[in-house]
């Protein structure tokens, strides 16, 4: 009996955190929603022109209020905190469309054979090891323009006579931040 009960038990858990790992789905999907129809809303022709109607009225009301100092903080507060939310949306949604776009690079790289794997995650680099590697790049565009030869292409990986510039990408990528030039 004590075994039955130890199973139960067990179960019971297991099914208490199942359920709110389904519970945070749904409220992660609603939110996931919510803000995606925010974003297109206030992206739309429409939010446009409810924004510039509401301005309007709020500009028409300013003779009934006596353009007091009530009616100024009406829409004063009102754009701050549509402004302060819109912030936070926004940034949601960059980060997405980055997310998204970064994925798609990334599997571009990854499927194609002379392409190097080295690159696919180069957004966890840092700014300056980008530069050092942007450096690269501007030397082998160097190099394909005195080959004469632009529909020729050149990887970061890839094999050509000018390996040493590889040799000095990664003895510039071996040095400290403050080393660089």
């Amino acid at each position: 009996m004590a075994r039955f009960s130890e199973h139960t038990t067990m179960f019971d858990s297991l099914k208490k955190e199942f359920m709110k790992k389904q519970d945070n789905k749904l409220k992660h999907r609603f939110l996931e929603r919510l803000s995606a129809q925010v974003t297109e809303a206030t992206g739309s022709n429409a939010g446009f022109v409810v924004s510039v109607s509401i301005v309007i009225m709020w500009g028409a009301l300013g003779p009934a209020f006596g353009f007091s100092d009530t009616w100024k903080w009406i829409i004063s507060i009102g754009t701050s905190m549509i402004t302060f939310l819109m912030v936070f949306l926004l940034q949601k949604s960059q980060n997405k469309e980055s997310l998204a776009i970064q994925l798609k690079l990334n599997e571009l790289l990854a499927a194609h054979e002379h392409a190097s794997n080295r690159l696919v995650n180069v957004e966890d680099m840092t700014e300056d090891e980008m530069k050092v590697i942007r450096k690269y790049y501007s030397k082998l565009s160097e190099f394909a323009v005195a080959e004469n030869r632009m529909q020729h292409s050149h990887s970061i990986d890839g094999k050509h006579e000018l390996d040493h510039i590889k040799s000095d990408l990664d003895n510039e990528l071996k040095k400290k931040p403050n080393d660089r030039g």
